[in-house]
Parts: structure tokens; C-alpha cells; sequence
């Protein structure tokens, strides 16, 4: 389901959230997984902001072979639409109803999301950056923004203007990095086929790599470019575990899943001698089943039991049979 292809209004919350949710099954297998960990009543928060992401991405990406003008006057709209809902409090938008309401609810800044369409619009003439401090400013909004909106969902079990928290909101931040850079280097084909590359160009070049891009073979160059990638995002991973401590433990459960399969793309270039231009690296779905069996569910909806857990890895395991 891309951004041209839902509802054009009209939607009641409960269909919003539901539309968000399906967005993050189809196209984000391991953080869908990851957030069974959490109790029910939170993952469909977690279900909008990934779909407002998504939903930006699609305009970018998926609009099919149309202008730049084309893509940044829809992106443009969507954005002014965003942010007039966001002040209203309410929206029409199939997804930004959701969004909405989960920013209201955990009184996420406007400014956060100000950030991420920052750099959405980025995507639309910015096909390389040249250090690894440029292409910060892009993940700025495009990952550790996210990470900072998931935070207050996560809920720090500290109180803000705490060095504890500090600590919780760094963390998130070097997280929403390590998955972005993850995914980077996953994608180096896909982003190639758009004309792009995110990874800093001063390095390509330092580790004689360019000709890897350019004929989309594993070079030695190649090679050593992307040890060097593996092990900035692994030193991510490793800054976002100290602020884990202080959320609740269910949290905790769902930033450490998430980790975990993230951290296994990693595992998955290794194991495939780098080679990401012959086909799309995969966690395998056994992988993503045992992170999402370790859900526990103490809070059932209001006026009905919690689904045993049994049933819920049943349907997330149909659920991957399905794509």
C-alpha cells in the first residue's frame, strides 16, 4: 500500500490506526515484529509515526516517472497539511488522523516533525553527501528524530530535565542513526537505482570504492568501505543501549527486539561477503517470530482479555507468510 493508493478521507481514528498498522506490516517486517513486545494499547502509536514516515517516502520514491516539481509540490502538500493538523488537533488524512492523536497524546514538539520534513525535501535534489557529518544532518530528521518522537511513547520511567533522561534521549537518537545507517547499507542497489548514495563520499573515495558503485560489484575497496560502515553502526548500536535502562521493561523488551534484528541485517552483509547488489539481504522470518514470541501482554483492552500469545505469533506468522 503506497501513498497513492489510500482513501482519500473520511476515515474514523480506529480505521486510521488500523491503515497505519497495515502500512508497517507491509513494508517494515522487523520493526512491525519488534513492536509486540510492547503492550497492545501502545503499538499503534508506534504504527503511526512509521506510517507518516513511510507515507513521505512513497511521494518521494514512488509516485512513479513523474517531475521533481511533481514530487515537491505533493510532498509540499502533504507537509502543509501535516502541520495544519498538527495545530488543529484533528485531520481528515487516512493517516494523519492517527498521527495526530498520537502526537497529542504524548505531546510530541511540531518541531520534531518540522525536522523530519526537512529531510524528506532533501531526498527530492540531494543525491550524495560528501562527509559523514553532512550526511548527520540528514539522518537529523530522517532517523534520530524518530527515535526522539518514539521516546515519550516508550515512556523513561525518569522525569525530563533529568540527567537520566538525557541520557534515555541521546540514546534514542543513536538508535534511530544505527537504523537508519542499517538500512543504508542494505539498500545501497535500491538507492543506486534512485540515483543516490548515503553513504559520505570522502570515504568511497578513501577506500578506492567508486568503481563498486559504479559497476555494482564487490571490490576489496568495497569491502573494506563497508567494515568501516559495520562497525560505526555497531558503535551506534552500543551508544543507544545505556538509555534503555531507564525505560519500563516492556519498552525495553521492544528497543532490544528491534536491536536485535536490525543488528542481524548486519550479520546477514557479512554473511553474504558484502555483496548487496545481487539481491536484497533478509533476516530471516524464524528470526523475527523469536523476537516477537517474547511478547507479553498484562494490559487486555478495555472489556475483553489479552489474546493468549499463542494466537498473536500465529497471525504475525501468517502474516509473514503473506508478503
Amino acid at each position: 500500500m503506497s501513498a497513492n493508493q489510500l482513501p482519500a478521507s473520511g476515515v474514523t481514528l480506529q480505521q486510521s490506526y488500523s491503515l497505519c498498522k497495515r502500512i508497517n506490516r507491509q513494508h517494515g517486517q522487523s520493526y512491525y515484529a519488534a513492536t509486540f513486545l510492547l503492550p497492545r494499547f501502545k503499538r499503534h502509536h508506534v504504527h503511526a509515526l512509521y506510517a507518516m514516515a513511510r507515507y513521505a517516502d512513497d511521494i518521494v520514491d514512488d509516485l512513479g516517472d513523474v517531475s521533481v516539481e511533481v514530487k515537491a509540490k505533493a510532498l509540499g502538500a502533504y507537509g502543509e497539511e501535516m502541520f495544519e493538523a498538527l495545530d488543529a488537533g484533528e485531520s481528515d488524512h487516512p493517516v494523519l488522523k492517527a498521527v495526530v492523536h498520537t502526537a497529542r497524546a504524548f505531546d510530541i514538539p511540531d518541531s520534531y516533525f518540522v525536522r523530519f520534513m526537512k529531510s524528506m525535501t532533501m531526498d527530492l535534489d540531494t543525491t550524495t553527501y560528501e562527509t559523514f557529518a553532512d550526511l548527520l544532518q540528514y539522518m537529523d530528521g530522517s532517523a534520530a528524530v524518530i527515535g526522539e518522537m518514539m521516546l515519550p511513547i516508550l515512556e523513561p520511567t525518569v522525569a525530563r530535565q533529568t540527567d537520566d533522561y538525557a541520557n534515555a534521549y541521546l540514546s534514542a537518537r543513536a538508535l534511530g542513526n544505527a537504523f537508519q545507517l542499517t538500512n543504508f547499507l542494505r539498500d545501497i542497489s535500491e538507492d543506486l537505482d534512485r540515483g543516490r548514495i548515503y553513504l559520505p563520499m570522502s570515504e568511497v573515495r578513501s577506500f578506492n570504492a567508486m568503481d563498486a558503485f559504479v559497476d555494482r560489484k564487490v571490490t576489496d575497496g568495497f569491502v573494506e568501505l563497508m567494515q568501516f560502515e559495520i562497525a560505526r553502526c555497531r558503535d551506534l548500536y552500543r551508544q543507544s543501549l545505556p538509555g534503555v535502562a531507564f525505560l519500563l521493561p516492556a519498552s525495553q523488551r521492544c528497543v532490544l527486539g528491534a536491536k536485535e534484528l536490525y543488528s542481524g541485517i548486519l550479520l546477514k552483509i557479512e554473511e553474504a561477503n558484502y555483496d548487496v547488489f545481487s539481491s536484497r539481504v533478509r533476516v530471516p522470518n524464524r528470526d523475527k517470530l523469536m523476537v516477537a514470541s517474547r511478547a507479553v501482554d498484562p494490559t487486555p483492552a478495555i472489556g475483553q482479555f489479552a489474546r493468549p500469545i499463542g494466537a498473536r505469533i500465529s497471525r504475525f506468522r501468517e502474516t509473514l507468510r503473506g508478503q
